[in-house]
C-alpha cells in the first residue's frame, strides 16, 4: 500500500503577524483607502502557482 506524503507548505521561520487595523470595518468613504489581499498556492502538474487578489474594499 502506498501512502501520500502530507503537504508541508513551508518549514521556516514564521514572520510577524501584522497588526488589526481595519478592526473589522470593511466600509470605505473613498476609493483608495482600504484594500484588502489574499494570496493562494496551488500545485498543479509539478508546478507551485501562485494566485494573489488585491480588492478595493470602496466597490
Amino acid at each position: 500500500m502506498v501512502r501520500m506524503k502530507k503537504y508541508r507548505s513551508y518549514k521556516g521561520l514564521v514572520g510577524k503577524v501584522a497588526p488589526n487595523i481595519l478592526a473589522r470595518h470593511f466600509q470605505a468613504d473613498k476609493p483608495n483607502e482600504k484594500w484588502v489581499t489574499d494570496m493562494t498556492e496551488f500545485k498543479l502538474f509539478g508546478q507551485k502557482l501562485y494566485l494573489s487578489l488585491i480588492l478595493d474594499l470602496f466597490n
